[in-house]
């Protein structure tokens, strides 16, 4: 059997992938169901060891167990029917999509807080193709240690997003990405908001930050997500589960609706927005006191998303989430918000981030960094710029990821920008010295440079990175025109997007002069 190094959710993809290949389903249509059967298996693995347990504990005992003794151990109760072995030892020629529905609906029944989130489309999947994925879960050794099941499940929603492209890209963001996120604003304790939460990788990645520092996460961190797609809030609820995990995962349309009254409530908030989006009904939200800094002129709702994430912090709430690289210059309305946001002293630090870490768009995108808190710090009139276009390690031609070791590095030149004593778990000390010599921050051409919010002023208040990092010498030329090359496809972008909404505001004006002198 693989070990738990990754060689066991290669095997597992491989065999059903393979399985995908061979059956009338697209990517998409067998995402879900093979989710579904993963979730089942991690619920029935939990199941069986309670239930030795309490058999061992008293084998003499009349009294039988039941759902509440289940309960009590913190897993879910599953009737005889969604049990694992169960559905494997069903008689040849049994409707096993209808069985594997069946199951599903009873482990809903017995656990409330899983109604109408587990998929019931296998009547869809052949029996021979469903059969054979059971087994192919089946085979997950019974005696592996750790989160197995949840990197198992994380790994396939991995694979899944890559497959289906685009779509893909709506409900999961690349894991490097995420865990520097995590390990920037080190989301240790509180609240925890993402009002675009995809699949729940955000929230998964925090828990996971709590327990490398020896806590609990159900007892520290409380976590809240929003997702427009009914589908994806499914998808993110069952990752909750499997990762041992509790949240409040609501639908609903971020932009229109505010369904965990957000404003100055969490002490967290990470997200992954869609960028760039168009069309939002602006009549509808021109009240909404999450959009008091103004609002965008344009139709891009890049800003009303980073408005969001402003409104929801608490007084000392920390932020981190991903935008478009063309959001740092934006002009015009956008500025002006951009503007209000850095005179508050709430961005604390922005990190440039290179093209192909996305399965959906190969263009680069930033992290914006925001602490209310640093108002009341030496940081207060300071901005931490830091240029990651060159860390990055190629996984193929198309896609490229960090490292443990690299993401460690870029959240080590944070902790030194705050004052904090690096760590070192997964890289080596003496690595990181050849930058930082004394274990002080320095500013480093190419690599990093705190700027005060009077040379942002003077920059016209811009939070690209490039314009205040700088190049490593003998890398000007090529970075110079990297970065032009970048700012003049931002800038077409720009005048493209308020050339159309002039286009529509003409032809709205014309055919509202021809009305009146009809």
């Amino acid at each position: 059997m693989p070990n738990n190094n990754g060689e066991l959710e290669k095997k597992l993809w491989s065999a059903a992938d393979n399985l995908r290949a061979n059956s009338k389903l697209n990517s998409y249509e067998y995402s879900t169901p093979v989710l579904g059967l993963i979730f089942l298996r991690f619920a029935d693995h939990k199941f069986t060891v309670i239930e030795s347990q309490l058999k061992d504990k008293d084998p003499n005992s009349r009294k039988s167990t039941g759902k509440t003794d289940y309960q009590a151990k913190g897993v879910l109760f599953l009737p005889e029917n969604s049990r694992f072995k169960y559905l494997l030892n069903l008689p040849e020629g049994t409707d096993i999509g209808r069985a594997i529905n069946e199951a599903m609906e009873g482990v809903e029944k017995e656990n409330e807080e899983l109604k109408d989130v587990l998929p019931r489309t296998y009547n869809k999947l052949e029996n021979d193709t469903l059969f054979s994925l059971l087994k192919t879960f089946a085979s997950i050794p019974m005696d592996i240690e750790g989160d197995v099941f949840g990197k198992i499940y994380e790994y396939f929603l991995g694979k899944f997003a890559r497959s289906e492209g685009q779509g893909g890209g709506e409900f999961f963001t690349p894991t490097s990405l995420v865990k520097l996120i995590v390990e920037v604003i080190e989301p240790n304790h509180g609240r925890i908001y993402d009002p675009a939460c995809g699949s729940g990788g955000m929230f998964v990645q925090s828990a996971k930050f709590v327990e490398n520092h020896h806590k609990n996460p159900n007892a520290e961190i409380m976590v809240y997500g929003q997702e427009k797609s009914a589908q994806t809030v499914r998808l993110a609820k069952m990752n909750l589960a499997v990762h041992g995990l509790s949240g409040d995962i609501r639908q609903g349309n971020t932009f229109y609706e505010d369904r965990h009254n957000c404003l100055g409530k969490f002490d967290y908030v990470m997200a992954n927005p869609p960028f760039n989006v168009d069309g939002v009904d602006k009549e509808k939200i021109k009240d909404d006191k999450r959009y008091e800094l103004g609002m965008p002129a344009n139709d891009n709702a890049n800003y009303l998303w980073i408005e969001n994430f402003y409104s929801a912090l608490k007084s000392t709430g920390r932020a981190g989430f991903v935008m478009s690289a063309a959001a740092g210059d934006a002009g015009n309305s956008e500025m002006l918000i951009r503007k209000k946001i850095i005179e508050t002293g709430a961005v604390d630090v922005m990190v440039a981030i290179g093209p192909k870490f996305f399965y959906t768009v190969t263009l680069p995108c930033a992290l914006w960094f925001f602490d209310k808190g640093k108002i009341n710090t030496d940081r207060k009139d300071k901005i931490l710029f830091i240029d990651a276009r060159e860390t990055f390690t190629q996984i193929d031609k198309a896609h490229r990821e960090f490292t443990p070791e690299q993401i460690e590095f870029i959240a080590n030149i944070v902790n030194l920008y705050r004052g904090e004593s690096p760590e070192f778990i997964v890289s080596q000390e003496s690595d990181f010295k050849q930058k930082f010599p004394e274990l002080k921050y320095q500013d480093i051409a190419g690599l990093c440079k705190i700027a005060t919010l009077k040379k942002v002023e003077d920059e016209g208040w811009s939070l690209n990175p490039g314009r205040y990092v700088g190049v490593k010498k003998g890398m000007e030329n090529e970075l110079d025109f990297e970065e032009q090359l970048m700012n003049y496809h931002q800038e077409l972008e720009q005048l493209t997007k308020e050339a159309n909404g002039i286009e529509k505001q003409i032809f709205l004006n014309l055919e509202q002069l021809y009305n009146a002198k009809k």
